[in-house]
């Protein structure tokens, strides 16, 4: 056994997540901004799946995809009529006093939609572009240039968004081509990591020639590999400083999209690439769309870079906590805490950064519950009936009986509105 006592240097402190360098982009809407890059948090995005014609209806996702925590939404813009749809969803939103920007998601048609209805070029806060579908042969550059020049008249910021399930044929093409002449030909898969990188670099490149401020631009490069992912972001850092917007494309539906999402963006965010994030997910039968921006807000929350929601922090039982008790607890605080924030984050300045501790047994219940804020340890199987409450580290209270759910539950509200709360 070793006898050297030292500290080593990687356990003195936690490794620091590495400052990100990219450009600010401002997205703008009435008289809002939002910064994306540079020493911004990072950002997290949604998409809505209504008809965007349907106006109420898109509306209506938008506030609660914002409510959930979603800083800017995505809708779909592909048709003469869901552009006519845009400003009224606008108005609608200004009318419910929510103010999150809109981003229209363009495909095929979007140098005519942009052009043709001026109040829906308007009324969006960003464009995003797909090179892969604004048009081939001698039509794509044409059409590209119209799309930013829309973006330039209005002062728009635009995500160049490339997508591996829609990267642009020729430019793979000629890329294979070449590869085919080495002497060592690269894999294919190295061949789509350069198409794709290429595709988002050349495309930002004439966008600037064209006369599109730089800050105006964000570039993705969404695959639905988690390798894939990383390896191609890793290499867009290193190529450019425009923001860049993260996700896996098509990640899947419930454990299968949750996990291969978190796992793709916490590596590349701990290393400091990537200004917004979208969590993709396919919603299960009857599950909200707002399930995307619950996985998102963890991921950061998780990493230590934002906190969105006070933490609830509860033990996986085991043996000694046959009683269900804890475990209806913690869902019952946690559902609340999240259903009170959009209210919260104005009347109670602070509160995301709460811990509360609900823990089932005598084990880690006491020592959980004094790191926490608030905390309480219930009893486990054989263990006396009481269950001692801590606050801010110390020992406040004990509770026992049928009640101590509703207890702690009134507890937790008073320690909000006693600590967060605005002096009168």
């Amino acid at each position: 056994m070793s006898t050297d006592t030292a500290m080593p240097p990687d356990l003195i402190l936690p490794a620091a997540v590495p400052p990100r360098r990219t450009r600010q982009a401002v997205v703008r809407w009435g008289s809002h901004a939002l910064t994306i890059g540079g020493d911004a948090p990072v950002r997290v995005q949604a998409m809505t799946n209504t008809d965007t014609v349907d106006v109420i209806g898109t509306a209506i996702q938008v506030k609660e995809l914002a409510q959930a925590g979603s800083e800017l939404v995505r809708i779909t813009v592909n048709t003469p009529e869901a552009a006519e749809a845009v400003p009224h969803i606008r108005e609608q939103l200004d009318r419910m006093g929510l103010d999150v920007p809109l981003i229209g998601d363009f495909h095929y048609n979007g140098h005519r939609l942009l052009t043709e209805y001026p109040a829906m070029a308007q009324a969006l806060s960003k464009y995003r572009i797909n090179p892969g579908n604004v048009g081939k042969g001698d039509k794509r550059d044409r059409q590209f240039a119209m799309m930013v020049e829309a973006a330039m008249r209005w002062d728009k910021v635009v995500r160049i968004g490339v997508n591996w399930g829609s990267l642009d044929q020729e430019l793979l093409a000629g890329l294979m081509d070449e590869n085919a002449a080495r002497a060592e030909p690269w894999d294919a898969k190295s061949v789509m990591y350069q198409a794709l990188v290429q595709s988002a670099l050349g495309s930002a490149e004439y966008a600037r020639e064209l006369g599109l401020n730089p800050d105006n631009i964000i570039i993705s490069c969404k695959v639905s590999g988690v390798q894939d992912l990383i390896t191609v972001y890793r290499a867009l850092h290193a190529r450019c400083d425009y923001a860049l917007h993260l996700g896996l494309t098509e990640a899947g539906m419930g454990a299968k999209g949750t996990v291969a999402s978190t796992a793709a963006l916490s590596v590349l965010l701990q290393e400091g690439i990537g200004d917004t994030i979208r969590v993709s997910l396919t919603p299960q039968p009857g599950e909200a769309r707002t399930q995307e921006v619950v996985v998102a807000l963890e991921i950061l929350q998780a990493l230590g870079l934002r906190n969105f929601n006070p933490s609830v922090t509860a033990c996986p039982g085991c043996g000694r906590t046959t009683s269900e008790t804890f475990q209806v607890l913690a869902k019952r605080i946690d559902d609340h805490l999240r259903a009170m924030m959009p209210v919260w984050r104005e009347r109670y300045p602070g509160v995301e950064n709460m811990k509360v501790a609900v823990m089932g047994c005598i084990v880690n219940g006491p020592g959980e519950s004094k790191h926490a804020d608030i905390g309480i340890s219930l009893p486990g199987t054989g263990e006396a009936p009481a269950a001692p409450v801590y606050i801010d580290g110390q020992k406040a209270m004990t509770l026992r009986g049928e009640g101590i759910a509703d207890e702690f539950h009134k507890i937790v509200e008073d320690y909000i509105e006693r600590r967060f709360g605005t002096p009168p």
